[in-house]
């Protein structure tokens, strides 16, 4: 009925090489829904806050609390992104890791955390994740809801906490992930 899913260290691979790019995530599961999410940066000192119907904000190392809200949809020519190709199985890695590139920019930060964070705050459009593991997405994609956005599965379906499969496609609202998973995947 009551889970909390906890990932100690996000970015395992940055935190290991001494690349302060990781973070503490915690999603609360209620009854199989997500119902609450932690985004925390041990380096940056701050916490993105995340809850069912009470939006997203960031608590500032300073203590102040700001409501975060998603980039405001734009044409995929001038989003900015990540695709985490390298988990994906062929064709589709070749075809997503050239139709990234129809984006304005793109970033790769190996760190969830961290590209949700960018996400929710607005400072970037999209994530393309193959590799589903809870303690890598539950509190990430409630906030960036909370925040304004939409996320679901590569087929279109709603992720939910007991999904390992079937990859995520994050965005700022529904049209732009329908632009995002026809012009991503496109021959």
């Amino acid at each position: 009925d009551l889970a909390f899913v906890i990932d100690p260290v996000d970015g395992t691979f940055n935190f290991a090489s001494g690349v302060p790019l990781f973070g503490v995530m915690l999603g609360v599961v209620v009854k199989g829904e997500t119902v609450a999410g932690i985004i925390h940066d041990p380096v940056g000192k701050d916490w993105l806050i995340g809850a069912k119907g009470a939006g997203s904000h960031i608590r500032h190392a300073h203590g102040t609390l700001e409501k975060v809200h998603v980039a405001e949809p734009v044409p995929i020519s001038a989003m900015t992104g990540a695709v985490s190709w390298q988990y994906m199985p062929e064709p589709d890695r070749s075809r997503l890791a050239r139709n990234q590139t129809k984006s304005l920019s793109q970033f790769g930060y190996r760190c969830a955390a961290h590209e949700y964070r960018l996400l929710a705050s607005g400072h970037a459009h999209f994530v393309v994740y193959n590799k589903l593991m809870p303690w890598d997405h539950l509190a990430g994609v409630l906030i960036h809801a909370e925040a304004g956005g939409y996320a679901a599965r590569f087929d279109g379906s709603d992720y939910l906490p007991s999904h390992v499969g079937g990859g995520l496609l994050v965005a700022p609202d529904k049209e732009s992930w329908r632009e995002l998973r026809r012009e991503l995947w496109a021959e």
